[in-house]
């Protein structure tokens, strides 16, 4: 009965002794692959670089993910040009890389590369446009001539954005329009609005970006 105990544990410790082999010779998963850096998004073709910007103040307006910009070096034609905002946030520019764009106003990114590029030219003169606004819009869906997403560039009211779409299509109730923002459901009437009514005058509120907008 011992014989027999110890030559199952023999056998246990042999298997064992294996098996601990096997492990140890297992190759190492193969690290994870690099990302790499995230890419801008593309400008597109329809848009000029030499077209002129948005009418936006570049003292307030604020540079989104996504934003197309167009960027003038004077004198520095191969560090000018259209740029799309990462995004995380930055854009690449040739001599000094990375600078954070989302979340400033032109005229701070403006400052923030001309100290970037100090040391690299003499007495940088640069100029920072807007020519497509990604990152802010509004949307309107429904009985209106021409639906869709539209750039919220400047302050606008639900009034001033439906003007946008073309009008409204025959049989579009324009007395129960419904504004949908972060879960919240307001109302406006378009035609007591257009008539002077004071109620409807407070409903046409100044539109947020991911506002949407439902004619029926």
């Amino acid at each position: 009965m011992t014989r027999l105990r110890l030559a199952v544990l023999v056998a246990a410790l042999a298997a064992f002794s294996t098996f601990a082999a096997a492990q140890g010779n297992r190759p190492s998963p193969p690290p994870a692959p690099d990302p790499g850096p995230v890419a801008a998004p593309k400008v597109p073709s329809s848009i000029n670089p030499d077209s002129p910007g948005l009418a936006v103040d570049p003292k307030t307006f604020v540079i989104g993910a996504e934003d197309i910009l167009k960027i003038s070096v004077w004198r520095e034609d191969t560090l000018s040009g259209a740029v799309g905002v990462r995004p995380d946030g930055k854009i690449t520019r040739p001599l000094i890389g990375d600078i954070q764009a989302a979340g400033l106003t032109p005229e701070r990114l403006t400052n923030q590369l001309k100290e970037a590029y100090k040391d690299k030219i003499l007495n940088p003169e640069i100029e920072i446009e807007l020519i497509q606004v990604n990152s802010r819009h509004y949307m309107v869906q429904g009985e209106v001539n021409r639906p869709g997403m539209f750039p919220l560039v400047t302050p606008m009211t639900v009034f001033e954005a439906l003007g946008n779409t073309g009008g409204f299509k025959e049989f579009a109730n324009k007395k129960n329009i419904t504004v949908l923002r972060d879960g919240k459901v307001l109302k406006f009437n378009w035609e007591a609005y257009a008539k002077g009514d004071k109620k409807a005058q407070a409903q046409n509120i100044s539109l947020l970006p991911g506002d949407t907008i439902i004619v029926k």
